[in-house]
């Protein structure tokens, strides 16, 4: 049997969280500003929902839209609160002008971090070259997963990406997860499933009525169903 796949679904807010794990949502990414592809939620929002679910939470750490570093030291300190507040799981991912990681942005940020568990988020997608990024983050602490949809256009675009680099495991720099998300929909879950991929991440496939909707609880449980049923 295949192993239960991982669904991981965007919140904003408690009400989202609340819906999305009476859905079945196994974790949650948190950010603010959607309009800006997702930017780090205040201290507060984070207590707010750490106290009103009991699901693993993302928090992404990111200031302004697009995948510069941007204040580096702010990006830090802001780390720092969250983790004073409690929270453990992160969200991240920079790129230089050239399109290459951000090395030095990166393990500085990590670096405030304490070992804990984050994903390198869709950056990836617009890296001048996957596979040199992958090698070059290879080693940092913590860094266990990766949000791509295999292309900058989305999951219809990248999926052959996608199941090559599932057949990658266990060369240097293909041991994270692939979280796949970006333009995902319920009839990409077969062939995903089929190449070994077992985490999936939905923001607006999440919201019956799109982003202008909270988190429907109906919508993450069709998710829930479909995933199982692989």
């Amino acid at each position: 049997m295949s192993k239960r796949a991982v669904l991981e679904v965007i919140a904003l807010d408690v009400e989202d969280a609340v819906a999305a794990q009476a859905g079945g949502a196994d974790r949650l990414e948190l950010v603010t500003d959607m309009a800006a592809d997702g930017l780090t939620p205040s201290v507060a929002v984070f207590a707010g929902i750490r106290a009103a679910v009991d699901i693993d939470l993302r928090v992404m750490l990111r200031l302004t839209d697009g995948f510069a570093a941007g204040d580096v030291e702010r990006l830090v300190g802001v780390a720092a609160e969250l983790r004073a507040a409690g929270a453990d799981q992160f969200v991240l991912g920079f790129l230089d002008a050239h399109g290459g990681v951000d090395l030095p942005a990166v393990e500085r940020v990590v670096g405030a971090l304490d070992g804990c568990a984050w994903t390198f988020h869709r950056a990836i997608d617009r890296a001048a070259d996957r596979d040199a990024l992958r090698k070059q983050l290879a080693d940092l602490p913590g860094l266990d997963t990766y949000l791509t949809a295999g292309a900058a256009d989305g999951v219809d675009e990248g999926l052959p990406t996608l199941v090559a680099e599932a057949g990658r495991r266990g060369e240097p720099g293909y041991d994270q997860t692939l979280l796949v998300g970006g333009g995902l929909r319920l009839e990409h879950v077969r062939p995903l499933r089929s190449a070994g991929i077992d985490a999936f991440h939905i923001g607006g496939a999440a919201r019956s009525a799109g982003w202008a909707g909270a988190v429907s609880e109906g919508a993450v449980r069709e998710w829930r169903r479909a995933l199982d049923a692989e």
